[in-house]
């Protein structure tokens, strides 16, 4: 694992992105996945406490295995592009109560869609040296045509001439979510990560037991 530098400004926080990104790792480097995670962070009615969550489902039958939650200080103010700073560092704590480590964990945060290519997926795929992936419920940057109405049908997000991710229906008769790369998995593995963790639902099941904890 990296060693972490958090920053305390903006401008701080762009140099991390910039020297990191290169970092990431976009071929798959994945072997037997058997346990995938979700992550999620929340927060009190102040701001000043972050509470994050980390699920440990086995796979391909999605059981839940292990789970973390941890409450610490809010560190990073919410500013546009820069989730990672203000979610990482909570979300490895509660890593640092699961043993064994998973082998993939589906971000609910954007990946390579992002301003910077740099995303949350990224950071943390980076900094934990695990296979990740950016599955968000809403479109960061990018556009795209439109996607069929079957679940699997998906259409490339274009940021001008580049691939960032996809938009993918999980089910039929829902929106689309977005998926892009975080780190050591390419985006068609994503997508067949996703759908397989994703068999009856809009969210992929590492989403929703990630989120239950932090909303419960």
């Amino acid at each position: 694992m990296l060693q972490q530098i958090w920053p305390q400004t903006i401008e701080e926080a762009i140099a991390i992105q910039e020297e990191l990104r290169s970092k990431v790792i976009t071929e798959n480097q994945l072997g037997t996945v058997r346990y995938v995670a979700g992550v999620d962070v929340g927060y009190d009615s102040t701001d000043s406490v972050s509470q994050a969550a980390v699920t440990v489902l086995s796979f391909p039958d999605l059981q839940l295995q292990q789970q973390a939650v941890v409450r610490s200080p809010t560190t990073f103010p919410y500013v546009p592009g820069f989730l990672s700073f203000r979610e990482v560092p909570a979300v490895l704590e509660a890593l640092a109560k699961i043993d064994p480590m998973p082998d993939l964990i589906l971000c609910d945060g954007q990946g390579l869609a992002h301003p910077r290519r740099f995303g949350l997926a990224c950071h943390l795929g980076v900094v934990t040296g695990i296979a990740t992936i950016g599955v968000a419920k809403t479109r960061f940057i990018g556009e795209h045509s439109e996607v069929g109405h079957s679940r699997g049908s998906w259409q490339p997000l274009l940021d001008g001439p580049e691939t960032v991710g996809v938009a993918l229906r999980t089910q039929g008769g829902v929106k689309p979510i977005y998926i892009s790369i975080g780190h050591k998995v390419n985006l068609m593995g994503a997508i067949d990560y996703v759908l397989r963790c994703a068999p009856k639902y809009r969210l992929p099941q590492t989403t929703r037991s990630a989120d239950r904890l932090t909303s419960g």
